[in-house]
């Protein structure tokens, strides 16, 4: 009893750090958040109340559902779209290279975190401006200049310089840790490769696979800096909403309203996400 005493004290002293730090800085501004959304603006300061006026407000305004669509079908978008493209690359770097290779790869990949998120939108926004990068590429076809700034597709691409090195690195790990026995053994049975993968690499690296599209959703859904830069923040995403409310009359509540409901969003995709990779197959 006195052993099993020690241990729990043992294991406590070291996690003591991450619950603290977890309560300082994710559970107590939640909380103070969450709060502030029921309080009033009144001459342009916020007064402490317990109202439900901001949370009426913003859960029937039309307006906003639009926007929570819309940033929640670009999210999801590039989610799928990053997570296809990224794994036949994953494949070829986990199955088709030596441990070193690999290795100077996923080097490569660390290094646009390097740089700053804003410098490289800044970099696109040069890329798909009408008179841009991409213009002169088709100009050269004799094609008509084409703008994708200030539209959906380009807050895409903002989100995919985002998260796609990210969505491939995980890939790629979680691919590369799989049993090569496996593999063999699939086509010992008279599978071929494209079967293997549905049969054996994809259950095999579900989790990976799952947490890395998870990844890319959440950075994608609360991201500002594509949208606003790149998409033109028309249609605005959540994340626009927020600073617009808090330009507009100091409605610092109504922002907390918004930022609530994003959370909770994330959290149950999050919860969802994680129950799907965990669960036991059969």
């Amino acid at each position: 009893m006195a052993s099993e005493r020690r241990i729990d004290l043992y294991a406590c002293c070291f996690r003591a750090p991450l619950l603290i730090w977890q309560s300082l800085f994710f559970v107590v501004p939640l909380g103070f958040m969450f709060i502030m959304s029921f309080w009033l603006v009144k001459n342009y300061r916020m007064t402490p109340a317990f109202a439900f006026d901001n949370w009426a407000k913003m859960l029937f305004w039309e307006v906003m559902w639009r926007s929570y669509g819309y940033t929640l079908g670009l999210a999801a978008l590039t989610t799928a779209v990053a997570s296809a493209l990224a794994f036949p690359a994953a494949y070829v770097l986990a199955f088709r290279f030596s441990d070193a290779a690999r290795r100077w790869a996923i080097f490569l990949l660390i290094i646009p975190f390097f740089t700053s998120y804003l410098v490289r939108v800044y970099a696109w926004q040069v890329v798909l401006a009408g008179n841009g990068v991409l213009s002169a590429f088709l100009g050269w076809f004799g094609m008509e200049p084409v703008s994708v700034l200030n539209s959906p597709v380009a807050t895409v691409v903002g989100y995919m310089t985002l998260s796609f090195p990210l969505v491939l690195l995980l890939q790629t790990i979680s691919l590369a840790a799989i049993d090569k026995s496996l593999i063999e053994a699939a086509h010992n049975l008279g599978c071929g490769n494209f079967r293997t993968v549905f049969a054996v690499l994809i259950p095999a690296a579900r989790v990976g696979l799952i947490v890395a599209a998870l990844f890319c959703f959440i950075l994608s859904f609360g991201d500002f800096v594509s949208p606003y830069y790149l998409g033109g923040s028309s249609p605005p995403t959540l994340s626009i909403m927020i600073v617009d409310s808090t330009k507009s009359g100091q409605q610092w509540p109504r922002a907390a309203v918004i930022a609530v409901i994003m959370i909770m969003t994330l959290i149950s995709i999050a919860f969802a996400a994680v129950t799907l990779a965990y669960r036991r197959r059969g």
